[in-house]
């Protein structure tokens, strides 16, 4: 493959992955209508990447777990409340999908992870900059260019901006993404997969170790208590990956035992200690009106609880009985803020399942795909490679986040959701080393995106 071709694929899956991780951005600063040209221009990427690389894949290596998911909820517009909004959902999340999977049927492993890179470190610059320039030169809260919500002379929900302007205070902030909860969770990927070229020494050490910080500085300015969980619940997810690493697969029945007792103990420990840990966060009983939002998802869902109410991804706030579904504080939210619950609603029990077979199915290849030692030609056993630690964390990640939050279903969310079961059936006996560091890269320069939004519990 020649080197013009190489830096075409590069530059433009950064894009895509940029847009997927920044959406708002976009929104925010062209509209709906700028935004479906960059959206797009993403397609028609995609397209041309398919046709140019044609890539080789085989039946037996396609995750049919994913493709259940998307027939049901193709299927679902013959018995959905709202075709309309269906359709228009169904769309967002067949491109979503048709992208990732173009990107992991024409990139291997290695380029995915640092396309990936390029694009949070674009997500996390762009932030610190934009965040910057508003507490200069603004000096206090940002509208977006082309607000959504009818912008009147009273005093609007904080949810409703842009930006805080809050740099200077110490945060919250939200960055070019609008939201401290979606960019504390960029900053989380962002060590996830900065951390892991680091350990290959694929990168520069500097420039590793800069990037981190970077990562851990947004991280700790956007101050979202759900990414912090979700942050603990990697970090132990990572310890036990390691430790089984250390123990070969003959004496792995301790780690898995002691995983169990360890989850078992964390659920009494948050029994328990459950006031306290709201107190320690700065959150409200009802987990800032998480738990009226959960009734009422799970009363609709009662309602139709095998087939559910047709999938939608994220809410469309101009059809029942989404308009007025979520209230608070005069911000209306449009997910369930759990993503489990968002699923069950729209696509019933039945949805439920196929979901779920989608996520433990990428879960349980994840796992041994980080733990097992990779085989060379000759069936000698090979180094662990950092590389086959990301697919396994950034899953982890992006359940930790689906119980509060139901960004796995949408944009970003559902882009890595995707890739990550593709990649690792793909691969699921195979490990790409991230290269060394005697050659080392950098990362590569991108563009892309994120979700319609009225704000996110927490941003009140």
């Amino acid at each position: 493959m020649s080197t013009a071709r190489r830096r075409w694929i590069t530059a433009y899956a950064t894009f895509a992955l940029f847009t997927v991780l920044a959406g708002q951005f976009w929104r925010n600063l062209l509209g709906w209508w700028g935004f479906a040209v960059v959206v797009a221009v993403v397609l028609i990427g995609a397209v041309v990447l398919l046709v140019r690389v044609r890539p080789a894949w085989k039946w037996r290596r396609v995750p049919k777990s994913t493709l259940v998911f998307l027939l049901l909820a193709t299927a679902s517009i013959t018995w959905s409340f709202y075709p309309d909004a269906t359709a228009v959902g169904l769309a967002a999340t067949l491109a979503t999908s048709f992208t990732a999977v173009a990107l992991v049927l024409c990139l291997d492993w290695t380029r995915f992870v640092r396309c990936l890179a390029g694009a949070i470190k674009w997500v996390l610059a762009l932030s610190l900059a934009f965040e910057l320039w508003v507490a200069v030169f603004i000096g206090g809260p940002l509208l977006p260019n082309f607000p959504d919500f009818e912008v009147t002379g009273e005093k609007l929900p904080m949810a409703f901006y842009w930006s805080r302007g809050l740099l200077f205070d110490g945060g919250p902030i939200e960055g070019i993404v609008a939201s401290r909860n979606l960019l504390g969770m960029m900053a989380l990927l962002g060590l996830i997969v900065f951390g892991a070229l680091l350990a290959a020494g694929s990168v520069r050490r500097a420039s590793g170790i800069g990037w981190l910080v970077v990562a851990g500085l947004v991280f700790a300015l956007t101050r979202s208590a759900t990414v912090i969980l979700v942050a603990a619940i990697v970090l132990v997810a990572l310890g036990f990956v390691l430790w089984a690493r250390r123990v070969g697969p003959n004496r792995r029945a301790a780690v898995y035992w002691t995983a169990g007792g360890a989850l078992v103990a964390s659920v009494a420990l948050l029994i328990v200690f459950w006031s306290r840990l709201l107190e320690l966060f700065g959150k409200s009983e009802d987990l800032t009106g998480r738990f009226d939002i959960w009734n009422s998802v799970i009363g609709l869902a009662l309602e139709r609880p095998w087939f559910g109410w047709g999938w939608v991804s994220y809410w469309a706030p101009w059809v029942e009985p989404f308009n007025g579904l979520a209230e608070r504080k005069g911000v209306q939210y449009f997910q369930a803020h759990n993503a489990w619950l968002d699923v069950w609603m729209q696509l019933g029990i039945i949805g439920l399942i196929a979901f779920a077979s989608m996520v433990i199915g990428a879960l349980w290849r994840s796992w041994f795909l980080a733990v097992d030692r990779p085989m060379d030609a000759a069936g000698r056993p090979l180094p662990h490679s950092a590389a086959a630690l990301v697919p396994l964390l950034v899953l982890v990640a992006l359940i930790g986040q689906s119980l509060a939050e139901s960004r796995i279903l949408v944009e970003s969310g559902w882009m890595l959701l995707i890739a990550v079961a593709w990649s690792t059936k793909r691969r699921q006996w195979e490990h790409e080393p991230l290269p060394a560091a005697a050659a080392p890269r950098p990362f590569p320069e991108p563009v892309d995106g994120n979700l319609p939004r009225h704000g996110t519990l927490s941003e009140q």
